[in-house]
């Protein structure tokens, strides 16, 4: 396991530093000048920059997207309850209706009767005393519509403060996404700057990945739901990175992993920074296949381990699910699902 530490490019440099090499040999061959190569590296370096910012953003957007939809579910759950609440309140108030009709006809009602149909909950106890013809089965169940009318305000207002926190989060979904697309114009724009040698260069290594099939070793995964993991990413190889998307035509790097444990029956949170604390950590010379490798400080971005030094991941946009040395950028932890 001693190919995990060895040192490699930070940020997504891998596919652009073999891109640079590339370069370097044909600007050999053409007799070019060294500094030739230098506005390329500065802008491949700021594609990189860019394409791990619009990561950090997409995680964002993917955290600030499963609240939404946990809201809306919540939002759902509370108004279903409401609903329910309110069938019981009016099933009350007609069987006090009918008290009321029934003293009208025996001669007359009294006037404080009328405080059951208010929709202030707190008239009926404050003025309980006054209801003389009530018998106590009856004040009983009288305090029994107004703690139901209670419970229906708190609930009403339980679902206006989840709306509330659904339009913050639907906000912040739109935010997340503008940030993201931005990123990725500029960086676009950056590579559409560059002579075509040098873009054909760049994208070619992005695609490209790593030849055939890597040499994953004899290690396998620590559990059955590790193997089926490691299969469902395997036969992910090749889609698109989709940022915002967890499959099955193409995904982001927590879509690939959310993915792949769902074929195994195992339920993932939808970020890299949850997925961190998913399952034990374990020291990254223990790392395992279906082992999930969190990347950078900010857990920003997570790969598969696959075994003999090798990860799966969706890199960045461009570039296909992929292998790559699982020292491609820093390890921040390692987390058996």
């Amino acid at each position: 396991m001693g190919s995990h530490r060895r040192p490699a490019p930070s940020g997504f440099d891998r596919g652009a530093s073999a891109a640079v090499g590339f370069l370097s040999v044909a600007a050999a061959a053409l007799g070019a000048a060294p500094a030739d190569a230098a506005p390329f590296d500065d802008t491949r370096a700021r594609v990189d920059r860019l394409y791990e910012q619009a990561e950090k953003a997409t995680e964002a957007y993917n955290e600030a997207d499963e609240r939404a939809d946990e809201l809306r579910d919540e939002v759902g759950t509370v108004r279903d309850r409401i609903a329910r609440q309110q069938q019981r309140i009016n099933s009350m108030r007609e069987s006090f209706g009918s008290l009321a009709g029934a003293q009208y006809r025996s001669g007359g009602i009294d006037p404080s009767l009328a405080l059951l149909f208010s929709d202030d909950p707190d008239d009926y106890l404050d003025h309980a005393s006054r209801l003389d013809r009530l018998t106590a089965h009856q004040a009983g169940e009288l305090k029994e519509l107004q703690g139901a009318m209670r419970e229906l305000a708190q609930d009403r207002e339980e679902a206006a403060d989840k709306l509330r926190e659904l339009d913050r989060s639907r906000k912040a979904v739109a935010a997340h996404k503008k940030t993201v697309e931005q990123k990725l114009a500029t960086a676009r724009r950056l590579l559409n700057s560059l002579p075509d040698a040098e873009r054909d260069a760049y994208e070619r290594a992005s695609r490209s990945g790593r030849p055939g099939m890597p040499d994953l070793g004899s290690v396998t995964a620590a559990s059955g739901r590790g193997s089926a993991a490691v299969a469902a990413a395997r036969s992910a190889l090749g889609k698109p990175y989709v940022w915002g998307s967890n499959g099955p035509s193409g995904f982001d790097c927590s879509g690939l992993m959310q993915w792949s444990y769902a074929q195994a029956g195992v339920s993932l949170p939808r970020t890299s920074q949850a997925q961190r604390y998913a399952g034990r950590q374990v020291p990254l010379s223990e790392a395992r296949p279906g082992d999930l490798v969190i990347y950078r400080g900010d857990a920003s971005h997570v790969g598969m381990y696959m075994g003999n030094g090798q990860v799966i991941h969706a890199p960045y946009p461009g570039a296909p699910v992929r292998y790559d040395p699982v020292g491609m950028m820093p390890v921040s932890s390692v987390t058996r699902v």
